[in-house]
């Protein structure tokens, strides 16, 4: 029988939200603190590229290792670990006299980040059920719109009245109130006891760090430099390696047999697409904002806001309509709305004004506020909950690998595109860079004029791939249907608990023991649409 929901459970969502809070802002922050740190501390301009990359490469290389280890040592455990990690290494930023020392801190900071992302939403949906797990999605992916959004804003305002240590000083505050509300408010949640991989982990970290070099450094250096394309052969030869390895261990870090589960491939390639377009979104509409329009960083982050406030409302409408509609009609419905917004934003001229702006924006952020959280529910729902951390961890990763190839790959249109645009006799560097163009006012109007039909350039690829998007969601996602025997294939295309419309996996409330997942061949774990308990139950400690 099904045990009592959690009844401090939103407490625990506002916790959650925190902590996800602050790791958002503080990469937000950071991009209107460049200057004073370029100039206070005497950074060069590769120094400024290690300040902001070597977080994305620590985070994006432990995010599977760290989902993993809190599976096997306990979610709150790992996340109140991170948290602190994260708050230390934000003091030592703070401190910092050195561009040295700041990378170090920034490297501590991506490794604490690592620690917390997964266990935030692997937490959340052992501790809401299928019935409430949507709208407690919703809020928590909100969360990083209001960040992304003030972000620049509050970075902007610490800066203006302190000093950029300020932009790092205000994590603390935050990391130890989430590390207190988590020890006296969250449960403990941990899968069954398994073997280590330590391969698994080797290969997934070098891999994912790899790969997220090549797409750093691909638009800058190309993919013939010697560093560049070291970075590709060690991504390939790791991840096929971590793949063909997890495939025949006994005990698999990430169960590879997920995404035979249609619903679970179709959730992670939509978001992979979606994010994708979105990250190139957020590097277009930044440059747009201040090269053509004239903005401000902080007036840039203001920008955003009719976006984030639709994320919000349209999160909400999400929430309440799921149950009727299922996941993939909503995720398919703000898909398509998102497409739509790209379409919108391929008109903008150079004349155009904010207005059409912000109405394209907010179709943006409504198609984004249904899409979202239906597909990370979608997603976490086809995971066995005993696995619900490197679950979480690889739908972070999945959002950050399309995040990244879209900021490669949009970048690398946008870029040329507009020196495509840009008439022949301009000097090489001002075809190369509109920044370089405007700073000469013979070239400023045309290179604004480039710059915007690049742009449009730019946002169709984007409409084209939330479109890929959109169609995988609608052949794979299907919603769940009742069992008519307990004998049924894992690989039915479903997940989740019959008859449930959101094809979510039954996952217990904090305090309920048992694990959902099917036994496969050697020791390798299935998703099947039947859940059995297996003999080693989901571990579920009370808050001390």
């Amino acid at each position: 029988m099904q045990q009592e929901r959690h009844p401090r459970r939103w407490l625990i969502l506002i916790v959650l939200c925190l902590s996800t809070l602050v790791l958002v802002i503080d990469n937000m922050v950071l991009t209107v603190a460049i200057p004073p740190i370029t100039e206070d501390l005497g950074a060069s301009a590769q120094d400024i590229q290690w300040i902001i990359d070597s977080y994305i490469l620590v985070f994006a290389g432990l995010l599977l290792t760290s989902g993993s280890l809190s599976d096997r040592f306990g979610r709150r455990k790992v996340m109140i670990i991170g948290l602190a990690l994260f708050g230390a290494a934000s003091v030592l930023a703070t401190v910092a006299d050195s561009p040295d020392q700041l990378i170090l801190a920034r490297v501590l900071m991506g490794v604490g980040g690592a620690l917390v992302m997964p266990s935030t939403l692997s937490i959340l949906i052992t501790v809401f059920d299928e019935d409430e797990r949507p709208k407690a999605i919703a809020a928590w992916s909100a969360v990083a719109m209001v960040g992304l959004v003030g972000g620049p804003v509050l970075g902007g305002a610490l800066i203006a009245k302190f000093w950029w240590g300020a932009v790092f000083l205000i994590n603390v505050p935050i990391a130890i109130l989430a590390i207190v509300a988590a020890l006296v408010l969250m449960p403990e949640s941990k899968g069954p006891w398994r073997k280590a991989d330590p391969l698994g982990m080797v290969l997934s970290m070098a891999g994912m760090t790899a790969l997220v070099w090549t797409i750093i450094e691909l638009p800058k250096e190309g993919i013939t430099a010697p560093g560049t394309l070291a970075a590709l052969i060690t991504a390939v030869v790791s991840l096929v390696g971590f793949a063909v390895w997890e495939t025949r261990t006994d005990s698999p870090m990430v169960p590879v047999s997920l995404f035979r589960n249609k619903v679970f491939t179709g959730a992670s390639f939509s978001l992979v697409l979606l994010t994708f377009a979105n990250g190139g979104l957020m590097l277009v509409l930044t440059q747009y904002l201040q090269f053509v329009l004239g903005y401000s960083p902080t007036e840039t982050g203001l920008a955003f806001a009719p976006m984030a406030v639709a994320v919000i409302v349209f999160n909400t409408i999400g929430a309440s309509l799921v149950a009727r509609t299922g996941n993939r009609a909503m995720a398919v419905t703000g898909l398509l709305v998102t497409a739509a917004g790209f379409g919108v934003l391929a008109t903008l001229s150079q004349g155009d004004g904010f207005g059409l702006l912000a109405a394209s924006m907010v179709l943006m952020g409504a198609g984004g506020g249904l899409a979202m959280p239906a597909a990370i529910a979608a997603l976490m729902g086809a995971v066995p909950e005993e696995h619900a951390g490197v679950g979480s961890a690889l739908n972070d990763t999945i959002q950050q690998a399309g995040a990244a190839l879209g900021v490669a790959i949009l970048g690398a249109v946008l870029s040329s595109t507009y020196t495509g645009a840009m008439p022949d006799s301009a000097p090489e560097a001002a075809r190369e860079s509109v920044s370089v163009a405007l700073l000469d006012p013979a070239l400023a109007d045309g290179a604004r004029n480039a710059f915007t039909s690049a742009m449009s350039t730019s946002f169709v690829a984007g409409a084209a791939g939330v479109i890929a998007a959109a169609v995988l969601a609608l052949l794979l996602m299907r919603d769940r249907k009742p069992a008519a025997t307990d004998g049924d294939s894992g690989d039915t295309g479903t997940g989740g608990d019959a008859g449930h419309p959101d094809g979510s996996a039954h996952a217990a409330d904090a305090g309920h023991a048992g694990g959902t997942e099917t036994a496969g061949p050697a020791g390798d774990r299935a998703p099947g649409p039947v859940a059995r308990v297996t003999a080693e139950p989901m571990q579920v400690e009370a808050a001390h």
